[in-house]
């Protein structure tokens, strides 16, 4: 005989560790899809794009834009516009695909790219310097200053810093192909200037539980240390975050 539930009994609660364990599933899940399908955050390490973007600026990436990548799944959704010149860039490097770089967009397939003197022309016009990019080297300089001209082949990309005189790029490395793009840079949602004691101080600090003549830290020393770390960083925000930065579009 099959089994039915008796009249008037409520239904069954879930207990409260279920239901915590299905929310953390979902955010989990909806955190996944945000992360490999709509935005992530990326932190500036190099100088390479100077002064448009400079060391410490942490900005958000529009991966939907040019296709983003579907969770778990080896596909890409249909992109809402390709790749222009003037775009700043993710990319995974080339040479390194655990890498990712980020750089300006200059040339797209089929068009031609030339620099002459540091000046870069596109299709035989002049590529106007972006609004922060500069030069550091008054120099010119065969292969980096005077390049080309060279038509981007089918499915790949010619891509350089805004610090022209100190960025390795397109000129260097070759095309970039277009299945290595992972968004395009938004906005910098934080800013902060390294100095001279962030490589130094906290690293070279002796706390009381270090060891000496160890190379491994134990568990106490790495809680201590990480704790030291954020307090340190805590009472420098006031200075050390570049306030002005905080939210700047990225042209």
């Amino acid at each position: 005989m099959p089994f039915r539930k008796k009249d008037n009994l409520p239904p069954k609660k879930k207990s409260t560790l279920r239901e915590y364990a299905e929310s953390l599933i979902i955010a989990l899940i909806l955190a996944l899809i945000i992360k490999t399908s709509l935005v992530e955050a990326y932190k500036i390490p190099s100088g390479s794009m100077e002064n448009t973007l400079l060391v410490g600026d942490f900005l958000l990436a529009n991966k939907f834009i040019y296709g983003s990548k579907v969770p778990l799944i080896d596909v890409h959704l249909p992109a809402v516009r390709e790749p222009k010149p003037g775009d700043v860039i993710i990319f995974k490097f080339p040479l390194n695909p655990k890498q990712n770089y980020i750089k300006r967009l200059i040339a797209t397939p089929g068009q031609t790219v030339e620099i002459r003197n540091k000046n870069v022309y596109l299709d035989g016009k002049l590529f106007p310097l972006p609004q922060n990019a500069k030069f550091t080297d008054q120099n010119v300089t065969p292969g980096r200053d005077n390049f080309g001209p060279v038509t981007v082949p089918p499915g790949k990309l010619f891509v350089m810093g805004d610090n022209r005189d100190n960025s390795y790029d397109s000129r260097f490395w070759g095309f970039l192909d277009r299945k290595l793009v992972l968004g395009k840079a938004m906005i910098l949602h934080w800013s902060w200037k390294p100095d001279e004691e962030d490589t130094g101080s906290l690293q070279s600090a002796q706390y009381p539980y270090q060891r000496q003549g160890k190379a491994d830290k134990g568990l106490v020393e790495k809680v201590v240390s990480k704790i030291g770390s954020l307090a340190y960083d805590i009472v420098r925000i006031p200075w050390k975050v570049r306030w002005e930065r905080v939210g700047d579009l990225i042209r």
